[in-house]
C-alpha cells in the first residue's frame, strides 16, 4: 500500500533517493541544494520544509528539513524511513558545547546522544535505550574530517527537549563528558533503530517479526553531525545568518559520505 504523500511530505515514492542530509533549518537545505547537487529539483514544500532531489557526480541525493526539536524530526524522519524506502539519514546541525576544548566552528560527530526527552516511552522497553550512530557512517566521518583537515571531536551528545531551560545543569553532562547540546540526534536515532527491526502497523505502533519484502526489512542508518554555533560556557556565539550559510565543513564531511 503506498501511504505517500503524508501529511507532512508532498512528494511521491520514487522522488526522494535513499540517502537523505536533513537539517533544521530549511534556509541551510536551500543552501545544500544550490551548492551541492546538479539540478535540485523541489520535492516537498509543505509547511515551508524544503525538500529537493538531486546529482552529485553522478549520485542520486536527497537534502530536507526536519524542523525544530525532537518531535518534529521524529515525524519527518519515520515517514522518510517507513514510507518513502529511505534507507539512510544524516543530520547536519548546530550544537552548544559544554566542553572548555570544544570552540566554536568545530565539528562534533555524535556516536551516542544522552536525552531529556520521554520519546523512548512509546517503545515500552523494560529499561533505558542508548540511541547510537551507525558505526561505518561514523567512522568514515572521522577519517573524512582527518583527510580534510577540519577540527573535530567524537562522542555523546545530549538531545534536549529544551532550550530556554529553566535549570539545564550542564555542569552534570559536562562532568559525564558529553560534548554539546543540540535537539534532534537522539530521536533520529532512535527512529533509525525502530524503523530497522519494527514493521509499521497502521493501527497500532507494536513490534513484529520482520516479513520478506518488508518495507523495514532493510537496516536503516543514521548520523549526526554537528557544528559548534555557541559555547555555553563562555558566550561564544555565531549570527543567524553564519548559521545558515557558513557552517559548510559539516556539509562537506556529510556529502563525502555519500559519495565513498
Amino acid at each position: 500500500m503506498d501511504n505517500t504523500p503524508t501529511p507532512h511530505i508532498g512528494a511521491r515514492k520514487g522522488e526522494i533517493a535513499e540517502t537523505v542530509i536533513m537539517a533544521g533549518d530549511p534556509l541551510r537545505v536551500k543552501f545544500m541544494a544550490e551548492n551541492y547537487l546538479e539540478n535540485p529539483v523541489l520535492f516537498n514544500q509543505v509547511r515551508g520544509m524544503l525538500g529537493y532531489t538531486g546529482m552529485r557526480n553522478g549520485r542520486r541525493i536527497s537534502v530536507m528539513g526536519h524542523g525544530m526539536g525532537g518531535p518534529s524530526i521524529g515525524i519527518y524522519t519515520y515517514e522518510l524511513f517507513n514510507f518513502y524506502d529511505v534507507q539512510t539519514i544524516i543530520r547536519v546541525g548546530s550544537a552548544g558545547s559544554i566542553q572548555e576544548d570544544l570552540h566554536v566552528g568545530d565539528i562534533v560527530i555524535a556516536t551516542g546522544a544522552c536525552t531529556n526527552s520521554n520519546y523512548a516511552a512509546q517503545y515500552e522497553l523494560p529499561g533505558t535505550f542508548a540511541p547510537i550512530a551507525d558505526f561505518q557512517l561514523a567512522r568514515r566521518a572521522v577519517e573524512a574530517c582527518e583527510r580534510m583537515g577540519y577540527r573535530h571531536r567524537v562522542g555523546n551528545v545530549l538531545s534536549s527537549d529544551m532550550f530556554y531551560a529553566v535549570n539545564a545543569h550542564n555542569d552534570r553532562w559536562q562532568r559525564m563528558g558529553v560534548l554539546a547540546v543540540e535537539m534532534e540526534i537522539a530521536q533520529l536515532y532512535m527512529n533509525a533503530a525502530y524503523c530497522s527491526g519494527a514493521c509499521y502497523d497502521p493501527s497500532v505502533l507494536r513490534t513484529a517479526p520482520l516479513e520478506e519484502g518488508s518495507i523495514c526489512g532493510k537496516r536503516k542508518r543514521a548520523l549526526g553531525i554537528c557544528t559548534v554555533s555557541d559555547h555555553l560556557l563562555t558566550g561564544e556565539a555565531t549570527t543567524a545568518e553564519e548559521r545558515q550559510t557558513t557552517f559548510t565543513k559539516m556539509m562537506d564531511v556529510a556529502f563525502d559520505l555519500v559519495m565513498s
